[in-house]
């Protein structure tokens, strides 16, 4: 009988896309809600509160996008140069890099009758991919990708930042800053437990994590708001 595919998931698979779509909403949520808090605890009119959200949402999106960008694309330019110097290696120095990869895996435990083994026919198969792999760490599953970050951080910002906003739209406005701040605490609580598990992490750990300083930048930006907009 033939044998079924034993297929894995793993949460590294996820990093890519899940640490860029985490830090957009969850400083999507804190930004426009620390915003919203402040400017409403220098009691603004609601316009203001709003005006002031929505500009904080746009800037905050593209600023979000443009630094994932950059940041990545970084990373990509490092990891092309450094694999345009491993194919000149390669094909400068064959035998040298062979005796690199025995190297590598002779000191991950294998004797050195073996490791020359691995290191010849994973060569024969696709030297670079194994260089760029064992020697340089890199992998298709953390290979950096710019856009796709940039796009997740500026479409989540934007999801997280909108929660505020819908509920300072809809508050009283006695309450704005006690329901803004409790939906918005509420929200990075599952916002933390939902990214928790699905790196795998402890949900609990995640959720208080990300809520106790959420809860501290909400609680100095009304402070700020408070004692400043009182003297303007």
């Amino acid at each position: 009988m033939p044998r079924s595919k034993h297929l894995e998931r793993h949460f590294t698979q996820r990093i890519g896309w899940l640490r860029a779509a985490v830090l957009g909403a969850n400083d999507g949520i804190v930004s426009t809600a620390a915003l919203v808090v402040g400017v409403a605890a220098a009691e603004s009119t609601r316009s203001s509160i709003l005006l002031a959200g929505l500009a904080g949402l746009v800037a905050g999106a593209m600023s979000m996008a443009a630094g994932e960008y950059v940041s990545v694309s970084s990373q990509a330019d490092t990891e092309k140069a450094d694999l345009t110097r491993e194919r000149r290696e390669l094909s400068e120095l064959p035998e040298s890099e062979l005796d690199e990869l025995q190297g590598i895996y002779v000191q991950r435990g294998l004797d050195a009758g073996l490791a020359r083994r691995v290191a010849e026919q994973l060569t024969a198969h696709d030297a670079l991919a194994a260089h760029a792999r064992d020697e340089l760490g890199i992998t298709e599953t953390q290979t950096a990708r710019p856009i796709q970050a940039a796009v997740a951080s500026a479409l989540t910002f934007s999801v997280g930042a909108a929660l505020p906003l819908i509920v300072a739209v809809l508050a009283p406005p006695m309450h704005i800053i006690a329901l803004v701040s409790a939906a918005s605490l509420v929200s990075l609580a599952v916002l933390g437990t939902v990214a928790a598990h699905a790196g795998g992490a402890s949900r609990l750990r995640g959720a208080v994590r990300v809520t106790f300083w959420s809860a501290l930048a909400l609680a100095l930006t009304a402070a700020v708001g408070r004692l400043f907009g009182t003297q303007v």
